[in-house]
């Protein structure tokens, strides 16, 4: 086994052997030549989270992967494992999701087995309740009855684990409790042990800042606040697995961040 990364730190933080650990570029055919060698199957988490290097969604999430599939395929790899999106296919037209299904596309048409996992969400995007908890209030569109069930990264791993010797092309997954955003919310502000502070705003308003963020801004700009006002309009809720509580994760993180 080996893992590839932009920086070994992380890697080795998370007890990787230094020597199962390559730094490489995926957007760089070049530096991850030879990376596949020996590998029978290679799982991609690839894409842009938070990245503030001036790449874009179809950079990363589509050309990296692509680089690396012609990578696997290159070097004989049985089966190749990509960590997409919840309703990928039917979210097209984000700006996120359409890089990431332009490269599944490719990976159906590439001739190598495959699985697509489809998360619908994780517990670290979830921490966005927690920020704004800690700056007193909540904000809501509409009354906050949309469900989600979102998954830890720890559970999503042993489901990418499972794709290795399975023949399903496409695994929808998330995690084991579904909420509210209401429910979400309510938990951050229990996390910090304060009372909660949450507003409603008409649904109609969601819509401002969507277009303001198209308007003005860049892709990289306003494609996280696309998504996200997108899916949380309506119930996103996957088959449950797991065994990690979005609650527990919430107090682990204020600990670890040492928040007040």
């Amino acid at each position: 086994m080996i893992a590839i990364a932009r920086n070994s730190e992380k890697l080795k933080a998370a007890g990787l052997d230094a020597q199962r650990c390559v730094v490489a570029q995926v957007t760089d055919p070049e530096s991850i030549h030879g990376v596949c060698d020996g590998i029978d199957v290679v799982l991609s988490t690839v894409g842009i989270t938070r990245q503030k290097d001036g790449l874009t969604y179809m950079d990363v999430d589509y050309q990296a992967n692509r680089n690396l599939l012609k990578e696997a395929l290159r070097a004989g790899v049985q089966k190749f494992i990509y960590v997409s999106v919840f309703n990928g296919p039917r979210l097209r037209h984000l700006k996120i999701c359409e890089a990431k299904e332009r490269f599944v596309d490719e990976l159906k048409q590439s001739g190598m087995d495959y699985t697509v996992v489809r998360p619908n969400g994780f517990f670290s995007d979830m921490t966005e309740f927690l920020g704004m908890a800690k700056r007193g209030r909540i904000w809501l569109f509409g009354d906050g009855s949309a469900k989600i069930n979102p998954i830890h990264g720890a559970d999503l791993a042993k489901v990418c684990l499972h794709a290795i010797g399975t023949s399903e092309r496409e695994t929808d997954v998330g995690g084991l409790e579904v909420f509210t955003q209401k429910q979400i919310a309510e938990l951050a502000f229990g996390a910090l042990d304060k009372p909660p502070r949450i507003t409603r705003l008409p649904t109609w308003i969601r819509g401002l800042p969507l277009w303001s963020a198209r308007t003005c801004t860049s892709v990289k700009a306003y494609g996280p606040l696309e998504f996200l006002l997108t899916v949380t309009a309506e119930d996103s809720v996957a088959p449950c697995f797991g065994e990690r509580l979005l609650a527990e994760c919430f107090r682990e993180y204020v600990r670890s961040k040492r928040w007040d």
